[in-house]
């Protein structure tokens, strides 16, 4: 991570609109090198949950900007194989990743009370959310690999988003699903080891069943967002 000292940028309405209209007509990799023009490094927080096909994302990145940190928020209920894919990703591409978590004690209230069954929105805001309060605010732009087809909420989105002082950068936001595939497989990048078994989109463990798109997050449950995005 770069050691400039940068001063957490607060952006205007008017800002936001110009950073979009420039953003909107680039490719994705063109977004991300005009990024660094527009932001340093060191104002930049990159998260990555290596779900289902995290590799899109962090190639596109490790091929532009080595520095770049990835954040990793290790909820502890992932599943082995996120965590083996997290290590080929890692490995694959140079990646500087560095994983966060919830306080001790407050995971382990969650394992005894078992919080995913009663209360979701609880379990994430403890392992999710908080980990990533507490560093969010140092950076300026985060920047996540969220694509408009996934969920209603996400259609909803613009390439860059005003989220509670702080600026969201979505490079993805207006590929295809089919766009996505076919770049998958022209580079040969490899899936999360559970797309296979039929799971499309992966977080925890416990609330967690094979499903098309994010069908099989959170089951029987209205929730379709860990908290994270919202």
């Amino acid at each position: 991570m770069s050691d400039i000292t940068v001063k957490k940028h607060v952006f205007t309405e008017e800002e936001i609109k110009a950073l979009n209209k420039k953003y909107k007509p680039l490719s994705i990799q063109q977004r991300i090198e005009e990024l660094y023009n527009d932001f340093d490094v060191s104002e930049v927080m990159l998260t990555s949950s290596f779900a289902a096909t995290s590799a899109f994302l962090l190639k596109l990145f490790s091929e532009i900007n080595k520095e770049q940190e990835v954040f990793f928020i290790d909820t502890g209920y992932h599943f082995e194989e996120t965590l083996a894919y997290k290590k080929e990703l890692t490995k694959k591409y140079g990646l500087n990743v560095n994983s966060i978590g919830a306080l001790k004690n407050e995971h382990e209230f969650t394992t005894k009370d078992e919080t995913w069954r009663k209360n979701p929105d609880f379990c994430c805001s403890i392992n999710k959310v908080s980990p990533l309060e507490t560093i969010k605010k140092k950076y300026s732009v985060w920047v996540s690999g969220l694509m408009e087809w996934q969920s209603d909420h996400r259609s909803s989105l613009n390439i860059f988003e005003e989220r509670g002082e702080i600026l969201k950068f979505y490079p993805l936001l207006d590929v295809t699903k089919e766009e996505r595939d076919e770049y998958i497989e022209k580079n040969k990048l490899p899936f999360h080891p559970l797309v296979a078994k039929g799971y499309n989109s992966i977080g925890c463990k416990h609330c967690t069943v094979p499903g098309e798109d994010r069908s099989g997050r959170w089951n029987n449950n209205p929730k379709t967002e860990c908290g994270l995005h919202l």
